[in-house]
């Protein structure tokens, strides 16, 4: 078995990364269409976490305004 040699597989390990294209620059509508895909989905996910939390905030609200009419009430 021949003895591999680090510094030839570094070499060619390289000169394959380099001779790589970037393909992002060969398909900028797809990296437009991606974009706007994440813009999108973030907004939407960010819009149901707004609802949630304006839920919750609701629901303590009427849960401390009920508290506060039982308390006068008992006065």
């Amino acid at each position: 078995m021949a003895a591999v040699s680090l510094p030839v597989v570094a070499r060619d390990t390289f000169s394959q990364i380099t001779k790589r294209s970037n393909w992002a620059s060969r398909n900028a509508g797809v990296m437009v269409v991606f974009c706007i895909v994440f813009i999108v989905g973030v907004g939407l996910i960010g819009l149901f976490i707004h609802k949630k939390l304006q839920a919750r905030r609701e629901k303590r609200q009427q849960i401390s305004g009920t508290s506060n009419e039982v308390m006068a009430h008992y006065e």
